[in-house]
């Protein structure tokens, strides 16, 4: 079976370099033979399954809607909830490992959840947004033992090194 890695991140308008940051997270998923798994829309997710499908990748989009149209291009099976942002259980239940780059509340809710489900997180450095904060605070509240900052070049490797299939 191949290693599922959730990559979470911010939904929308992202900056070029956030956008290259996150499609070489996916393009490095797809080399190492991994499944990318994430919410199927835009931004940090929508760059990162193109990364993966440049690599030839597969990729999977858990949708908050009923619409497999909401789902952004290079994503290879849309999977649709109706759920809203309870969809981010399933990302993350679906999931290895969770890869973090930027994000906000809803990146936020992942990470929690992953470490609930005691899932690895990898926290991209340097991103911006939760990624740039939750590390430290969670180490500061003695919960940040199964979460790993990581660069944009080590973040896969880190990554499936936890996988334990």
């Amino acid at each position: 079976m191949k290693p599922r890695v959730g990559v979470i991140g911010c939904d929308g308008e992202i900056s070029k370099e956030l956008r290259d940051i996150s499609e070489r997270i996916g393009e490095n998923i797809a080399k190492n033979n991994s499944l990318l798994i994430c919410g199927g829309r835009g931004g940090v997710m929508e760059a990162a399954c193109k990364g993966a499908k440049r690599a030839g990748g597969s990729t999977v989009g858990i949708l908050p809607s009923l619409n497999p149209k909401d789902a952004n291009t290079y994503v290879d099976i849309p999977i649709t909830t109706g759920i809203g942002h309870a969809r981010n259980a399933l990302v993350v239940s679906c999931s290895d490992v969770i890869i973090a780059i930027n994000g906000r509340v809803g990146t936020l809710s992942e990470i929690g959840l992953a470490l609930s489900y005691g899932k690895p997180v990898v926290i991209v450095k340097n991103t911006g947004g939760v990624a740039d904060s939750i590390e430290k605070e969670l180490r500061n509240m003695g919960i940040g033992q199964r979460v790993y900052p990581a660069d944009v070049a080590n973040a896969v490797k880190i990554a499936l090194s936890l996988v334990k299939i």
